[in-house]
């Protein structure tokens, strides 16, 4: 990692940096070695069901195991590198289940919903569905220039080239749009068999509620200047053009306790799963012969 920011730790003024990290990587090996042992003297095992019920619920929170399995590759890590650490971290769970029954009340949660007011905050937000025609004009020549017949083309002909297809995109984006303004009714059908957005077309093209800075410019500003069971324009954005449909506004506000109140009580639930764990390590670590070989 800092190789690749042109850092080498070895050289006497990164010497400090160096030691600073290697204490913090040693003290997590000796720690990995710890809780290993004692979850091999407890005899804890995970199942299939145990890890398949855990990357669903990773799946789950991330959206869908496309968007999982494009992050992986955005992070570098490799299924099976991701496995052994889920398998790892799911051990430690079960044993800090052994350690502690931790159990956070309706009332624990309200009073940190009172508390931590800010934290529930929630901005203006549109409910949208949308029709993407993908179409940004880099990969196209990208995938144009690496063809047999791109190879040969010069710059002008593969912008010529290049500004074609964007046009036919365009174009399809247009009949679909003159085609759901027939019956604004027909909107999901059209998104399910026509939209590029492949996650959202098994939904009829519904992105569910969102704010203005979860979504790129173009689309956010579009969306959030209709009023509900409004059809936009063709907007075009890197992501290629796109035909919104407006079915739902929520003003700024506080999220209702209700709505929150799971989500808070799994936070606190973990906060004193680690906190036990910390507690438990230091104990393993106060009771171990741990000795340090350079």
């Amino acid at each position: 990692m800092f190789a690749q920011m042109g850092i080498d730790l070895k050289k006497d003024p990164n010497s400090f940096l160096h030691l600073m990290i290697k204490d913090r990587v040693v003290n997590e090996l000796v720690v990995k070695k710890l809780l290993d042992q004692e979850i091999k003297r407890r005899h804890i095992k995970v199942s299939k069901a145990d890890m398949d019920a855990q990357l669903k619920s990773i799946i789950d929170k991330v959206g869908s195991k496309e968007k999982f399995n494009e992050l992986l590759k955005q992070n570098g890590v490799s299924s099976a590198q991701f496995k052994k650490d889920l398998t790892d971290e799911v051990k430690i769970q079960k044993l800090v289940d052994t350690l502690a029954v931790v159990t956070v009340s309706d009332k624990d949660a309200m009073k940190f919903y009172k508390d931590n007011q800010d934290k529930f905050k929630n901005p203006d937000k549109v409910r949208a569905s949308h029709i993407l025609v993908s179409a940004n004009p880099e990969e196209l020549k990208a995938k144009i220039a690496s063809s047999a017949q791109g190879k040969s083309m010069t710059e002008d002909q593969l912008k010529a080239e290049v500004d074609k297809q964007m046009a036919a995109q365009k174009a399809k984006a247009e009949k679909l749009l003159a085609e759901v303004k027939k019956d604004t009714k027909s909107f999901a059908k059209v998104a399910k068999e026509n939209s590029d957005d492949t996650q959202s077309a098994k939904q009829g093209g519904d992105l569910g509620f969102f704010g203005k800075e979860e979504m790129v410019e173009p689309f956010s500003k579009a969306a959030f200047s209709m009023k509900p069971n409004t059809l936009s324009g063709v907007v075009q954005t890197p992501y290629g053009y796109h035909i919104i449909l407006v079915t739902d506004r929520v003003k700024a506000g506080i999220e209702p306790f209700d709505n929150v109140k799971a989500e808070i009580k799994d936070f606190l639930t973990n906060q004193e799963k680690v906190k036990t764990l910390q507690q438990f390590v230091d104990t393993l670590k106060n009771n171990a012969k741990i000795e340090y070989n350079d």
